[in-house]
């Protein structure tokens, strides 16, 4: 594995540490973005949005979902999965950025921008821009912030096992990954970290009205999440 996508498309990767970990982490996350859908009538665009295990929570809210992957595996079986959903499309990113202008009522992000580039990270957000209707909303989630991330990732993970039934999984979780590619691909391509002031301002630079959002999507609280509005 030479980046992160091949690593979130390899069939059993070590991220989630069972089953259940799996599909109560895409519950949490789809129950959060749920709240923030604006109507029934919504168009909603949910961009790197993994195995989505729980669209169909999002999609009950809205009049469309847009799931976009870039993982080739994890498109398909999200496509396979949602095949037969009337509300729920499944796309790669370069279809997502050749989409007419002003085609969504919000636009989530969550959980991606650490693996961007700073470039790539500013080439989504005017892509974002255009895609927004007037008075859209973009969400971007799980903003990772530059000091502690890993102690607090690993603490978020370990009380949201003992919350939900697979902590002595994620005991064991947390010592495999010590042995995976996850730690070789953050030695060697890296992660991206932001302070709050930092990410509010490639916000501001990229046409948005931002503000942090007093709840991060999903379970790990020392994460960020942010909304903007495009001006």
């Amino acid at each position: 594995m030479t980046n992160w996508i091949d690593f979130y498309d390899f069939k059993h990767s070590v991220i989630y540490v069972n089953a259940r970990h799996r599909d109560v982490h895409y519950r949490t996350i789809a129950e959060d973005i749920r709240k923030l859908v604006p109507s029934p009538a919504a168009h909603v665009l949910d961009y790197g949005c993994g195995e989505a295990t729980s669209a169909d929570l999002v999609a009950s809210a809205c009049a469309k979902l847009v799931l976009v992957e870039a993982a080739p595996n994890v498109r398909a079986s999200l496509t396979h999965r949602y095949a037969s959903h009337p509300k729920i499309a499944v796309i790669s990113p370069e279809q997502a950025a050749a989409m007419p202008k002003g085609s969504f009522d919000l636009i989530v992000m969550h959980s991606v921008a650490q693996y961007l580039s700073v470039a790539e990270l500013d080439r989504l957000l005017a892509i974002f821009h255009s895609l927004l209707k007037p008075g859209g909303l973009f969400v971007l989630g799980d903003i990772v912030k530059p000091h502690l991330a890993s102690p607090a990732a690993a603490l978020a993970l370990l009380r949201f096992g003992a919350a939900n039934g697979f902590f002595w999984a994620a005991t064991w979780g947390l010592m495999r990954i010590f042995v995976s590619d996850y730690l070789r691909l953050k030695n060697t391509v890296g992660l991206s970290h932001y302070a709050e002031a930092k990410i509010l301002e490639r916000l501001k630079r990229a046409g948005y009205a931002p503000e942090r959002a007093g709840h991060n999507i999903g379970h790990n609280q020392q994460r960020m999440t942010f909304l903007a509005r495009p001006v």
